[in-house]
């Protein structure tokens, strides 16, 4: 394993591996990633769970494939990602805005980068039996014919920053309410470990935000969800 982070390792083949955005954090960083907790309040997380719970209207969330080496085709693969995705109500979306402006600063200073754009939000929700497995934002997996991952075709060059926030909790213990928290549904970074070689897995609170880079190194999935609600808004931004 490589050291990546003042805490955090990876996958010795990334370095070696066809991978056309290799950006990393500061390495003298604890982390690789960035949480900001408390970026939106309990009862704020709450409300916007409890708005989105309410809405009759979803659509199944697409991956995105790469068509005729230029073209990105977005379509629903159920074996590859099963969540539904919302509508944010403007009131909130306006209030996303708001807060993420007041830390954008802190965030380009700690990915040394500065934000051009970014896609509108994904309203995600994982309900029991969702999942997302393992995949790189920016990148879809070239894989050998034994199934071993060699190398990462780049798919969407446009995004560098990955923000995912997450407006319900994460409970190891069973659920009281399952509007609010759910179990399972962990955030797992497949290429990264701590020093005990343990794999990288975050268990976020609802108003919490997980920021990272979008390339291979942060390939993750969404492990299955056993119960309750998996709410988070996710976006990805441009950035130089």
């Amino acid at each position: 394993m490589i050291q990546i982070s003042e805490k955090i390792f990876c996958d010795d083949f990334l370095h070696t591996a066809v991978i056309d955005n290799k950006n990393l954090p500061n390495p003298y960083n604890d982390y690789p990633f960035l949480i900001i907790e408390n970026f939106l309040t309990p009862n704020e997380a709450h409300t916007i769970a409890t708005s989105i719970q309410e809405q009759s209207d979803a659509q199944q969330a697409k991956v995105k494939t790469k068509f005729l080496d230029s073209v990105v085709v977005p379509s629903v693969v159920e074996e590859i990602r099963k969540t539904t995705l919302h509508t944010l109500p403007r009131l909130f979306e306006e209030l996303y805005i708001e807060r993420f402006l007041s830390h954008q600063q802190k965030i380009e200073d700690f990915f040394s980068m500065g934000f051009i754009n970014a896609t509108p939000l994904q309203i995600l929700v994982y309900r029991e039996g969702d999942f997302y497995i393992k995949h790189a934002d920016d990148s879809s997996e070239l894989v050998d014919k034994n199934g071993q991952t060699v190398g990462f075709n780049c798919v969407a060059p446009q995004r560098k920053i990955t923000t995912v926030l997450f407006g319900t909790s994460h409970e190891s213990t069973k659920i009281s309410n399952d509007t609010y928290s759910f179990e399972g549904g962990e955030l797992v970074f497949n290429y990264l470990y701590d020093k005990d070689q343990q794999p990288v897995i975050l268990y976020p609170k609802a108003g919490d935000m997980v920021i990272f880079f979008s390339n291979p190194f942060f390939s993750h999935e969404v492990k299955p969800v056993t119960s309750g609600y998996r709410l988070t808004m996710v976006q990805w931004h441009n950035a130089l």
